[in-house]
C-alpha cells in the first residue's frame, strides 16, 4: 500500500520521464527496434495529454517541450520515409515531410528555450560522427552535463550560431553519447 501511495503522488513529469527512461533501456538492450522506440515514444507523448508549455521556468518543462517536438518530428519523418516511394500515397509523403520539418524547427526552439533557462551553464556541444552522408558535418550534439539522459541533436545553423556565441560549442568531432541510436536506421 505504501508503494501505491508514492506512485499516486508522482507528478506527470515523473511518470513521463520514468516511461521515457524505460523505453531508452528497452532500446539499448535490444528489446525493441528503433522504429518501435519511435512509435512507443509517440504513444507516450500522446497519452500524457499535455501540450508544450509556453513558458519554460523549470528543467522539466523545457525537457518535456523538447521531447514532445522531437518525438513528433521523428515520427512524422518516419511516416514520410515509409510513403516516399509509393505513388498512391505521394500527397501523404509531402504532408508528413512538411509536418516533420515543422516539428524539427519547434524542437530546436524548445532546446534553445531550455538552454536559456539554464543560462547555458553545464552545456557542451560538438559535431558528431555519423554514418549518414546527408548528416555528415551537419549534425551536432548538445549535452546537459548536470542531467541524465539530456542529450539533444540538431543540424540547425541558427542554433549552432547561438551555441558558438555562448561559448559552449567545441570545434571537435566526437562520437555521440548515444552512437548506437544515432547511427541505426529506421
Amino acid at each position: 500500500m505504501y508503494n501505491l501511495t508514492i506512485y499516486k503522488r508522482k507528478g506527470v513529469f515523473d511518470k513521463f520521464f520514468d516511461e521515457r527512461s524505460s523505453l531508452i533501456i528497452q532500446f539499448t538492450n535490444g528489446d525493441i527496434s528503433k522504429k518501435e522506440f519511435l512509435e512507443y515514444n509517440f504513444d507516450l507523448v500522446r497519452k500524457t495529454n499535455l501540450k508544450p508549455f509556453l513558458k519554460v521556468d523549470s528543467y522539466e518543462k523545457g525537457m518535456f517541450n523538447y521531447q514532445y517536438y522531437n518525438v513528433l518530428a521523428k515520427y512524422y519523418n518516419m511516416l514520410a520515409k515509409e510513403t516516399r516511394n509509393t505513388r498512391r500515397h505521394r500527397k501523404y509523403y509531402k504532408y508528413y515531410y512538411n509536418k516533420g520539418n515543422n516539428y524539427y524547427h519547434e524542437k530546436d526552439r524548445a532546446a534553445l528555450s531550455l538552454l536559456k533557462f539554464l543560462e547555458f551553464k553545464g552545456v557542451e556541444a560538438y559535431y558528431i560522427k555519423v554514418n549518414s552522408k546527408f548528416l555528415k558535418d551537419k549534425l551536432y550534439e548538445i549535452v546537459l552535463l548536470d542531467y541524465e539522459e539530456a542529450i539533444f541533436h540538431s543540424k540547425a545553423k541558427w542554433l549552432l550560431d547561438v551555441l558558438k556565441e555562448e561559448n559552449v560549442f567545441i570545434e571537435d568531432k566526437k562520437e555521440s553519447l548515444i552512437d548506437g541510436y544515432i547511427n541505426e536506421p529506421y
